[in-house]
């Protein structure tokens, strides 16, 4: 069995991989102070909820965009799983030119999705990751990395909202009943959501005229579902797209 590891800066997502087929997942929150071997308690928790066990993984695979966590998941791996971690990085074989003025400054996690979104659609494709950050990275119809933008996340925005404004509350994101909000609460949620779909669409419409013909948009990440459901610039949702590419990357890189 194949362990991918998708570290982002506020969670972290695993995911097992039985023949291409991902069996199980789990989404923890993201701490470059646990040890080696707290993240093996925590890992091994997890394992045995789903009455799995550490001898049965065969390889693993890691992206992360959180420096410090890659010695910690390496040392890991070869303490309590007995194997050496393939890391997602410069000098991978990820089979996508990359178009970008310094290929090593693109975010692993942004290669790995555009890897995975061609992989499927095979056309030319906007991937939009709503992470601690929201990224929109584009990928020519040929196969081709083009580049992207990058934008504060709704956490991040709608913390800034909170700590900033001293009488605001700390409300949770969600589809307020009418834009047009008739209370405190609901007018931030009003503010925090529609400012976002607004952005998604507006950033997603002038990366469509740049590039010309067609193009498809792929949306992943924890607040996907929701914003694609709110507007038509989204086509499809792919929940796993991360979790697809580092399978794909773990094949091409190790003559599977």
């Amino acid at each position: 069995m194949l362990l991918v590891i998708d570290v982002g800066n506020s969670n972290t997502v695993l995911g097992i991989y039985s023949n291409r087929e991902l069996i199980k997942d789990w989404r923890v929150g993201t701490d470059k102070y646990r040890t080696i071997d707290e993240y093996a308690m925590l890992i091994n928790d997890l394992f045995q909820l789903s009455e799995l066990r550490f001898e049965q993984l065969t390889a693993v695979i890691v992206s992360s965009v959180v420096p410090p966590m890659l010695n910690t998941l390496e040392g890991l791996c070869r303490k309590y799983f007995n194997l050496t971690p393939m890391v997602v990085g410069p000098g991978m074989k990820t089979g996508m030119p990359i178009k970008y003025d310094n290929p090593r400054e693109v975010g692993a996690d942004r290669i790995v999705n555009a890897v995975a979104a061609y992989e499927q659609a095979k056309c030319a494709l906007i991937v939009v990751d709503f992470g601690t950050a929201t990224t929109f990275d584009v990928i020519s119809a040929d196969g081709c990395y083009l580049g992207g933008a990058i934008a504060p996340g709704v956490g991040i925005s709608a913390d800034a909202l909170f700590e900033r404004a001293s009488k605001l509350p700390r409300v949770e994101f969600s589809r307020p009943p009418q834009i047009v909000a008739k209370n405190t609460v609901n007018s931030m949620q009003a503010g925090i959501f529609y400012g976002y779909v607004g952005l998604v669409e507006g950033i997603v419409s002038r990366m469509k005229k740049e590039m010309g013909g067609v193009v498809k948009v792929m949306a992943t990440g924890g607040l996907a579902g929701p914003i694609a459901a709110a507007t038509d610039s989204i086509d499809d949702v792919e929940p796993f797209l991360t979790l697809e590419g580092l399978r794909i990357l773990y094949e091409r890189n190790s003559g599977q």
